[in-house]
């Protein structure tokens, strides 16, 4: 009888451990499968790194190199010179084939048709819903650019400008469409130009 008491206080003692063990941490299930999932290897970049000589683990890229992947276009700035500058002298140096439309079409449906609206009139879902107005469209023969020319008229240059900086509403989409993305929706936006 003795011995059982002994197993029965050990058992008891044993799971009152395993329980107040298992509440410290709500997140822990119990169980490690790979502890350097929790405890990664690497360096934070804000944490002191003694494998440099100046003890920081974000390093400034070394002078005049870029990011894998990165492409250089040309600069124009974001003023109305630029605009107009970029107007005559940037070309699209994609083709008009079916596959550069449709993916022209994909992206501006993805991206500009919330304002422009799917045919480029101007009354998308936004504009419907009076969240914004003044959206212009692309083939309205008399609507103006807020920043001067019949919108049926802009070239390709003044376009992509537009797509890489945004006016007045229209926000900048270069962080959301590479060079070669916002040249396939200007393909498609001077298709909507001839629409009508």
């Amino acid at each position: 009888m003795n011995r059982n008491k002994v197993v029965l206080t050990s058992f008891c003692i044993l799971a009152t451990a395993v329980i107040f063990s298992a509440c410290r941490d709500k997140r822990s299930t119990g169980l490690e499968y790979a502890r350097n999932m929790y405890d990664p290897i690497a360096y934070n970049p804000d944490q002191a790194n003694k494998n440099f000589a100046n003890g920081q683990t974000a390093q400034t890229p070394p002078k005049h190199t870029a990011p894998v992947g990165f492409v250089e276009e040309d600069v124009y700035p974001n003023t109305k010179e630029g605009y107009e500058e970029a107007g005559v002298k940037l070309i699209n140096s994609l083709p008009l084939t079916e596959q550069n439309l449709l993916q022209g079409q994909h992206l501006f449906n993805a991206f500009c048709s919330p304002c422009h609206g799917k045919e480029g009139d101007g009354q998308g879902h936004l504009v419907k819903l009076e969240k914004i107005n003044g959206v212009p469209s692309f083939h309205d023969p008399e609507k103006t650019s807020s920043r001067g020319g019949l919108m049926k008229d802009l070239s390709a240059g003044k376009i992509y400008h537009t797509i890489k900086y945004g006016v007045n509403m229209m926000g900048s989409y270069a962080s959301q469409l590479s060079p070669e993305e916002r040249w396939k929706v200007v393909l498609y936006v001077q298709q909507l130009q001839k629409a009508k």
